[in-house]
């Protein structure tokens, strides 16, 4: 069952990452890889969220495959991080890919501590 959990999760994360991505990055007409940002940002708050909701026993175990592993596992995407830093640096943008590197991980691990705190304020 956890495994059909986190394919239907997945099943949603993953064209949920390409339509936001798509989506934000139309927007600006910029180097940077807006697109990826945000869902890694947003899926980091989610997934701080449902584990902190988690060890409070207030999110189920398969809530967290679901979302955490299914939805968050495909919504969010080291790999494409890690190219479109690399692309930034073969396109000469240093400054940009400095940048996206720092400002990824800290508003990742930023908004998943948000999510973590929201959660402690949801359910104490």
């Amino acid at each position: 069952m956890t495994v059909l959990l986190i394919a239907v999760g997945a099943a949603v994360g993953a064209p949920l990452r390409y339509l936001t991505d798509r989506a934000i990055q139309a927007r600006h007409d910029s180097l940077f890889p807006w697109g990826t940002f945000t869902v890694n940002v947003l899926g980091s708050l989610i997934l701080g969220t449902v584990a902190g909701g988690a060890t409070t026993g207030a999110v189920p175990g398969s809530a967290v495959a679901l979302i955490g592993t299914g939805l968050c596992g495909t919504l969010t995407t080291y790999s494409t991080f890690g190219y479109e830093t690399l692309r930034l640096v073969e396109d000469g943008a240093h400054s940009y890919a400095a940048l996206n590197a720092v400002i990824s991980v800290v508003g990742g691990l930023g908004a998943a501590f948000v999510g973590w705190a929201l959660a402690a304020a949801i359910w104490p």
